[in-house]
Protein backbone atom coordinates (compact mmCIF):
# COMPACT_ATOMS: atom_id res chain seq x y z
CA UNK A 1 0.00 0.00 0.00
CA UNK A 2 1.22 3.00 -0.65
CA UNK A 3 2.11 6.09 1.98
CA UNK A 4 1.83 9.59 1.09
CA UNK A 5 3.86 11.46 3.97
CA UNK A 6 4.49 14.70 1.84
CA UNK A 7 1.37 15.03 0.62
CA UNK A 8 -1.35 14.42 3.14
CA UNK A 9 1.03 16.37 5.53
CA UNK A 10 1.05 19.58 3.52
CA UNK A 11 -2.65 19.66 2.84
CA UNK A 12 -4.71 22.36 4.19
CA UNK A 13 -7.04 21.77 7.12
CA UNK A 14 -10.55 22.16 6.42
CA UNK A 15 -13.81 21.98 8.42
CA UNK A 16 -17.43 22.68 6.91
CA UNK A 17 -18.11 26.23 8.40
CA UNK A 18 -14.40 27.29 6.09
CA UNK A 19 -16.24 29.80 3.96
CA UNK A 20 -12.27 30.53 1.59
CA UNK A 21 -10.52 27.93 0.09
CA UNK A 22 -7.11 28.05 -0.93
CA UNK A 23 -7.58 25.14 -2.58
CA UNK A 24 -9.72 23.49 -4.98
CA UNK A 25 -10.81 19.69 -6.11
CA UNK A 26 -9.54 21.21 -10.03
CA UNK A 27 -6.44 21.90 -7.76
CA UNK A 28 -5.90 18.53 -6.51
CA UNK A 29 -6.30 16.93 -10.32
CA UNK A 30 -3.50 19.33 -11.34
CA UNK A 31 -1.17 19.10 -8.86
CA UNK A 32 -1.61 15.69 -6.35
CA UNK A 33 -2.95 13.59 -8.58
CA UNK A 34 -0.23 13.08 -10.90
CA UNK A 35 1.80 11.76 -8.15
CA UNK A 36 -0.25 8.83 -6.76
CA UNK A 37 0.00 5.09 -8.05
CA UNK A 38 -1.99 3.63 -10.82
CA UNK A 39 -4.20 1.50 -8.04
CA UNK A 40 -4.90 4.89 -6.39
CA UNK A 41 -5.40 7.16 -9.52
CA UNK A 42 -8.21 4.65 -10.48
CA UNK A 43 -9.72 5.12 -6.69
CA UNK A 44 -9.41 8.70 -6.97
CA UNK A 45 -11.48 8.23 -10.34
CA UNK A 46 -14.57 6.86 -8.76
CA UNK A 47 -14.87 10.38 -6.94
CA UNK A 48 -14.26 12.56 -10.06
CA UNK A 49 -16.56 10.39 -11.81
CA UNK A 50 -19.71 12.21 -10.23
CA UNK A 51 -18.82 15.12 -12.74
CA UNK A 52 -18.60 12.86 -15.75
CA UNK A 53 -21.90 11.60 -14.65
CA UNK A 54 -23.54 15.19 -14.88
CA UNK A 55 -21.65 15.71 -17.99
CA UNK A 56 -22.66 12.28 -19.69
CA UNK A 57 -26.61 13.79 -18.70
CA UNK A 58 -25.94 17.23 -20.45
CA UNK A 59 -24.38 16.24 -23.89
CA UNK A 60 -27.09 13.60 -24.33
CA UNK A 61 -29.42 15.88 -23.84
CA UNK A 62 -27.24 18.86 -25.79
CA UNK A 63 -24.49 17.64 -27.48
CA UNK A 64 -23.02 21.13 -27.54
CA UNK A 65 -23.76 21.93 -24.03
CA UNK A 66 -21.17 23.12 -21.88
CA UNK A 67 -19.41 20.69 -19.52
CA UNK A 68 -18.10 20.57 -15.51
CA UNK A 69 -14.42 20.81 -16.20
CA UNK A 70 -13.76 18.42 -13.51
CA UNK A 71 -14.75 15.37 -14.82
CA UNK A 72 -12.30 12.61 -15.93
CA UNK A 73 -13.03 13.14 -19.57
CA UNK A 74 -13.04 15.72 -21.69
CA UNK A 75 -15.99 17.00 -23.84
CA UNK A 76 -14.67 15.52 -26.91
CA UNK A 77 -13.45 12.13 -25.76
CA UNK A 78 -17.54 11.69 -24.06
CA UNK A 79 -19.10 13.34 -27.24
CA UNK A 80 -16.99 10.68 -29.11
CA UNK A 81 -17.81 7.62 -26.29
CA UNK A 82 -21.27 8.78 -26.33
CA UNK A 83 -21.56 8.68 -30.66
CA UNK A 84 -19.83 5.00 -31.02
CA UNK A 85 -22.26 3.48 -28.28
CA UNK A 86 -25.33 5.08 -30.13
CA UNK A 87 -24.09 3.70 -33.21
CA UNK A 88 -24.60 0.43 -31.22
CA UNK A 89 -20.23 0.13 -30.76
CA UNK A 90 -18.30 -0.64 -27.99
CA UNK A 91 -16.24 1.24 -25.60
CA UNK A 92 -13.52 -1.10 -23.76
CA UNK A 93 -14.20 -1.32 -19.68
CA UNK A 94 -9.99 0.17 -20.02
CA UNK A 95 -10.71 3.42 -21.30
CA UNK A 96 -14.52 4.45 -20.07
CA UNK A 97 -16.43 2.68 -16.87
CA UNK A 98 -18.74 -0.06 -17.76
CA UNK A 99 -22.02 1.59 -16.45
CA UNK A 100 -21.40 4.74 -18.13
CA UNK A 101 -21.44 2.38 -21.50
CA UNK A 102 -24.41 0.77 -19.74
CA UNK A 103 -26.36 3.77 -19.22
CA UNK A 104 -25.40 5.75 -22.90
CA UNK A 105 -26.97 2.27 -24.76
CA UNK A 106 -29.87 2.40 -22.26
CA UNK A 107 -30.71 6.18 -22.98
CA UNK A 108 -30.43 5.92 -26.16
CA UNK A 109 -33.27 2.76 -26.97
CA UNK A 110 -35.71 4.25 -23.65
CA UNK A 111 -37.39 7.68 -23.24
CA UNK A 112 -38.26 9.28 -19.60
CA UNK A 113 -42.01 8.78 -21.03
CA UNK A 114 -41.71 4.86 -20.45
CA UNK A 115 -41.27 6.05 -16.68
CA UNK A 116 -37.58 5.59 -17.07
CA UNK A 117 -36.04 8.20 -15.13
CA UNK A 118 -32.35 8.75 -16.24
CA UNK A 119 -30.91 10.47 -13.00
CA UNK A 120 -31.83 7.87 -10.95
CA UNK A 121 -30.95 4.65 -13.43
CA UNK A 122 -27.57 6.61 -13.71
CA UNK A 123 -27.29 7.01 -9.74
CA UNK A 124 -28.22 3.49 -9.62
CA UNK A 125 -25.72 2.27 -12.09
CA UNK A 126 -22.99 4.90 -10.35
CA UNK A 127 -23.35 3.66 -7.17
CA UNK A 128 -23.13 -0.29 -7.69
CA UNK A 129 -19.82 0.08 -9.86
CA UNK A 130 -18.32 2.11 -6.84
CA UNK A 131 -19.48 -0.42 -4.50
CA UNK A 132 -17.90 -2.87 -6.07
CA UNK A 133 -14.12 -1.26 -5.45
CA UNK A 134 -11.70 -3.31 -3.63
CA UNK A 135 -10.92 -0.51 -1.00
CA UNK A 136 -13.03 -1.24 2.37
CA UNK A 137 -13.35 2.76 2.95
CA UNK A 138 -14.27 4.15 -0.52
CA UNK A 139 -16.79 1.07 -1.23
CA UNK A 140 -18.29 1.68 2.31
CA UNK A 141 -18.36 5.56 1.65
CA UNK A 142 -20.67 4.90 -1.78
CA UNK A 143 -22.82 1.94 0.14
CA UNK A 144 -23.60 5.07 2.98
CA UNK A 145 -24.53 7.77 0.88
CA UNK A 146 -26.82 5.09 -1.38
CA UNK A 147 -28.41 4.91 2.23
CA UNK A 148 -28.54 7.89 3.29
CA UNK A 149 -30.09 9.17 -0.09
CA UNK A 150 -32.89 6.10 0.17
CA UNK A 151 -33.67 6.50 3.72
CA UNK A 152 -34.38 10.64 3.19
CA UNK A 153 -36.42 9.57 -0.07
CA UNK A 154 -38.57 7.11 1.51
CA UNK A 155 -39.32 9.54 4.90
CA UNK A 156 -40.51 11.96 2.22
CA UNK A 157 -42.48 9.56 0.04
CA UNK A 158 -44.03 8.62 3.74
CA UNK A 159 -44.53 12.03 4.59
CA UNK A 160 -46.72 12.78 1.19
CA UNK A 161 -48.62 9.23 1.26
CA UNK A 162 -46.76 8.27 -1.86
CA UNK A 163 -45.22 4.58 -3.00
CA UNK A 164 -41.90 4.75 -1.88
CA UNK A 165 -41.25 1.38 -3.72
CA UNK A 166 -40.06 3.24 -7.27
CA UNK A 167 -38.43 5.52 -5.45
CA UNK A 168 -35.61 3.88 -4.03
CA UNK A 169 -32.03 3.43 -5.95
CA UNK A 170 -30.14 0.24 -5.56
CA UNK A 171 -30.18 -3.08 -5.08
CA UNK A 172 -29.02 -3.94 -1.78
CA UNK A 173 -30.74 -5.64 1.21
CA UNK A 174 -31.56 -2.56 3.11
CA UNK A 175 -32.97 -0.89 -0.55
CA UNK A 176 -35.28 -3.73 -0.20
CA UNK A 177 -36.54 -3.28 3.41
CA UNK A 178 -37.20 0.40 2.28
CA UNK A 179 -39.18 -0.89 -0.35
CA UNK A 180 -41.05 -2.89 1.44
CA UNK A 181 -41.26 -2.53 5.58
CA UNK A 182 -44.06 -0.57 6.81
CA UNK A 183 -42.34 -0.25 10.41
CA UNK A 184 -41.39 3.12 11.50
CA UNK A 185 -37.87 2.42 10.84
CA UNK A 186 -38.31 0.27 8.08
CA UNK A 187 -36.96 -2.67 10.23
CA UNK A 188 -33.16 -1.10 9.83
CA UNK A 189 -33.12 -0.25 13.18
CA UNK A 190 -30.29 -2.92 14.18
CA UNK A 191 -28.89 -2.44 10.40
CA UNK A 192 -28.54 1.54 10.40
CA UNK A 193 -27.07 2.19 13.45
CA UNK A 194 -27.33 6.06 12.68
CA UNK A 195 -30.59 5.64 10.91
CA UNK A 196 -32.50 7.53 13.86
CA UNK A 197 -30.13 10.72 14.00
CA UNK A 198 -31.31 10.23 9.96
CA UNK A 199 -34.91 10.68 10.81
CA UNK A 200 -33.93 13.62 13.42
CA UNK A 201 -32.94 15.43 10.63
CA UNK A 202 -35.31 14.80 8.36
CA UNK A 203 -37.86 16.39 10.03
CA UNK A 204 -36.02 19.75 9.90
CA UNK A 205 -38.55 21.83 8.16
CA UNK A 206 -35.51 24.85 6.93
CA UNK A 207 -34.02 23.06 3.90
CA UNK A 208 -30.64 24.54 3.74
CA UNK A 209 -30.73 23.94 7.35
CA UNK A 210 -31.27 20.07 6.73
CA UNK A 211 -29.12 19.94 4.06
CA UNK A 212 -25.98 21.74 6.26
CA UNK A 213 -27.23 18.62 9.22
CA UNK A 214 -26.92 15.89 6.12
CA UNK A 215 -23.15 16.80 5.55
CA UNK A 216 -22.27 17.09 9.27
CA UNK A 217 -23.61 13.52 9.16
CA UNK A 218 -21.25 12.68 6.33
CA UNK A 219 -18.26 14.13 7.34
CA UNK A 220 -18.53 12.92 11.04
CA UNK A 221 -18.97 9.37 9.39
CA UNK A 222 -15.77 10.00 7.53
CA UNK A 223 -13.99 11.53 10.18
CA UNK A 224 -14.63 8.29 12.34
CA UNK A 225 -14.41 5.83 9.35
CA UNK A 226 -10.50 7.06 8.66
CA UNK A 227 -9.53 7.91 12.12
CA UNK A 228 -6.22 5.86 11.98
CA UNK A 229 -5.95 6.00 8.20
CA UNK A 230 -2.57 8.65 8.57
CA UNK A 231 -1.06 9.16 5.17
CA UNK A 232 -3.13 6.52 3.07
CA UNK A 233 -5.07 7.28 -0.14
CA UNK A 234 -8.14 6.83 2.10
CA UNK A 235 -6.68 10.20 3.62
CA UNK A 236 -6.95 12.07 0.59
CA UNK A 237 -9.57 10.60 -0.37
CA UNK A 238 -11.28 12.15 2.47
CA UNK A 239 -9.59 15.32 1.59
CA UNK A 240 -11.28 15.88 -1.82
CA UNK A 241 -14.93 14.89 -0.78
CA UNK A 242 -14.82 17.32 2.35
CA UNK A 243 -12.98 19.92 -0.02
CA UNK A 244 -16.13 19.48 -2.51
CA UNK A 245 -18.49 19.92 0.13
CA UNK A 246 -17.41 22.91 1.07
CA UNK A 247 -17.10 24.44 -2.00
CA UNK A 248 -20.78 23.52 -2.48
CA UNK A 249 -21.82 25.22 0.44
CA UNK A 250 -19.24 28.16 -0.57
CA UNK A 251 -21.11 28.68 -3.71
CA UNK A 252 -24.46 27.92 -2.34
CA UNK A 253 -23.57 30.63 0.09
CA UNK A 254 -22.95 33.04 -2.60
CA UNK A 255 -25.45 32.63 -4.50
CA UNK A 256 -27.98 33.01 -1.76
CA UNK A 257 -25.88 36.04 -1.03
CA UNK A 258 -26.37 37.65 -4.73
CA UNK A 259 -30.50 36.61 -4.66
CA UNK A 260 -30.64 38.19 -1.01
CA UNK A 261 -28.91 41.50 -3.00
CA UNK A 262 -31.06 41.03 -6.04
CA UNK A 263 -34.00 41.06 -3.81
CA UNK A 264 -32.87 44.28 -1.80
CA UNK A 265 -32.57 46.00 -4.90
CA UNK A 266 -35.91 45.47 -6.38
CA UNK A 267 -37.32 46.42 -3.22
CA UNK A 268 -35.47 49.81 -3.16
CA UNK A 269 -36.30 50.16 -6.87
CA UNK A 270 -39.82 49.74 -6.15
CA UNK A 271 -39.88 52.10 -3.01
CA UNK A 272 -38.36 54.47 -5.44
CA UNK A 273 -41.38 53.92 -8.48
CA UNK A 274 -43.71 54.61 -5.44
CA UNK A 275 -44.98 58.47 -5.77
CA UNK A 276 -44.39 60.15 -2.30
CA UNK A 277 -47.53 61.05 -1.51
CA UNK A 278 -48.78 57.05 -1.41
CA UNK A 279 -45.68 55.76 0.86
Amino acid sequence: MSKYYYLVAGLPELTLEDSKLSYTVADFRTELYPALSEDDKRLIDLFYLQFDNANVLKLLKDKDAAIDPRGNYSAEELTEYISLLKEGGEVSDRVFPSYLSVFISEYVNLSAEDGFLHEDRLATLYYAYAMKCKNKFVSAWFGFNLVINNVLVALTARKFKMDVAPLIVGDTEVCEALRTSGARDFGLGGEVEWLEQLVKISETEELVEREKKIDRLRWNWMEETTFFDYFTVERLFVFLLQLEMIERWISLDKEKGSQLFRSIIAALKDEVRIPAEFR
